[in-house]
């Protein structure tokens, strides 16, 4: 099941033209993650989960642009799981407008050494059932 996540787009993150420039896109979907994790554990604190995830490569495409002042909403959810590895799928749009489509490919690591392990059950658990959706590969 995806997660939906907004916020709204502020006039600092745009460039020259008035467009979201390009690089806050990750920094969206960094933001629209934590919170998605932060809200699978009790009272949101992210860090009680004793685990840590990397980007290990992202993918963008977009098809439109979000300006100032719009609402982005990003849709986030697991495409694949692997052993030690999650890619995130993420589907942002303003209203019914799609502004961009992306991949995360995310690694699970020991907080304290930031060495890959298994993702475990719980957090699988957190981060859902995959879905089924055509983001970059």
């Amino acid at each position: 099941m995806a997660f939906r996540h907004q916020t709204r787009v502020r006039y600092g993150e745009c460039d020259q033209q008035g467009v979201v420039y390009n690089p806050n896109y990750m920094v969206y979907m960094d933001d629209a993650t934590e919170v998605w994790i932060s809200s699978g554990v009790p009272d949101g604190d992210y860090y009680s989960l004793g685990w840590e995830y990397m980007l290990a490569r992202s993918a963008l495409e977009w098809q439109g642009s979000a300006r100032a002042g719009e609402i982005l909403t990003i849709d986030l959810a697991v495409v694949r799981y692997g052993s030690s590895s999650f890619d995130v799928g993420y589907v942002g749009k303003v209203d019914d407008r799609p502004v961009f489509t992306a991949r995360a490919v995310c690694v699970s690591v020991r907080p304290e050494t930031y060495k890959k392990y298994p993702t475990p059950d719980n957090i699988k658990a957190i981060l859902g059932d995959i879905v089924d959706w055509k983001v970059p590969s």
